[in-house]
């Protein structure tokens, strides 16, 4: 039995809705205690990241990032290990007609909002690259949490005229969409990009005789909360509200562009793959092979948690 003294310690960005299973499992589906924290998968390590936004103090057990930030954190730290999937879903670019954008081509030249240094610039310059362009053709004006132009300031710059185009995830590109209204234009391809919001933890921790089966049961926990997502979303909404802060109304409306997959996602070594080489670019390093983005994956806590 855990003591309650010596909870499970998670880390991920509360501001989102990708936590909605993580925040569910430990409420109602974990026997044991937790400790939920905002920050990165740095705090596997007792690290804070080099991102403002997910700036954190303390160590976690299992952390929770989109890929690309993963993928960064695994160059200095090879012993980190994709464990579950938690959620999916596509980003958009929403532009305003206004500012005479009628398609991808068009936003050469003009103001993109977005997070440097994110899978949000990942995917931006994965659509623009399929448009033939280069980010370098765009102006990137960055935006980040716990700055001095934090994210959910984005729909109202777009809105005002201070940028032509965001490039983000849920929930703020839906909060742009909604303010723009008719003048709102939206670009998007799942098969370009559609984030994995990946689980995490380290090779030493799944090798811990004490700590792999608590994590084990928390990944059973959180195949038990995605599955319940699906028959009732309202649950998740509510604890999405109350950890994040954000409207209910937007959590509602952008919920639908997610999912909950309760599994470790079949293609994660080929996303992987495929991103790897810009985030070598961003790091100023040689590209890692397939073999090594393979041992970064480990589908074996997935498997013993569908073991009853």
């Amino acid at each position: 039995m855990t003591s309650p003294d010596n909870p499970l310690r998670i880390y991920g960005n509360l501001s989102l809705l990708e936590m909605a299973p993580i925040l569910l499992a430990a409420e109602r589906f974990y026997d044991g205690p937790t400790r939920i924290e905002h920050g990165s998968v740095m705090a596997l390590w007792g690290e804070g990241s080099d991102l403002a936004s997910l700036s954190s103090s303390g160590q976690a057990d299992i952390a929770l990032n989109t890929e690309t930030q993963a993928l960064r954190g695994a160059v200095p730290h090879p012993d980190l290990r994709f464990i579950f999937t938690v959620a999916e879903c596509p980003y958009r670019i929403v532009a305003r007609r206004s500012a005479g954008i009628a398609s991808l081509a068009d936003l050469r030249g003009k103001r993109v909002g977005t997070q440097v240094e994110s899978s949000a610039e990942y995917f931006l310059d994965a659509m623009l690259r399929g448009a033939g362009l280069t980010a370098a053709e765009t102006t990137l004006v960055p935006f980040m949490m716990r700055t001095e132009r934090p994210l959910n300031m984005l729909p109202e710059a777009l809105r005002d005229g201070e940028i032509d185009a965001i490039a983000m995830w849920e929930p703020q590109v839906e909060r742009a969409r909604r303010l723009l209204g008719a003048d709102a234009i939206a670009f998007y391809d799942p098969a370009v990009y559609t984030e994995k919001f990946s689980l995490c933890t380290t090779r030493g921790n799944l090798e811990d005789a004490a700590k792999r089966p608590r994590i084990v049961a928390f990944v059973r926990a959180l195949i038990e909360a995605s599955r319940h997502l699906r028959a009732d979303p309202e649950v998740g909404w509510h604890l999405v509200a109350r950890t994040s802060g954000l409207d209910l109304r937007i959590i509602r409306d952008a919920w639908p562009c997610f999912v909950y997959p309760a599994t470790l996602a079949t293609d994660t070594l080929d996303f992987c793959d495929v991103i790897e080489p810009w985030i070598a670019t961003l790091q100023d390093r040689p590209r890692r092979d397939r073999a090594s983005l393979a041992g970064l994956i480990d589908a074996s806590v997935v498997r013993e948690a569908r073991v009853e």
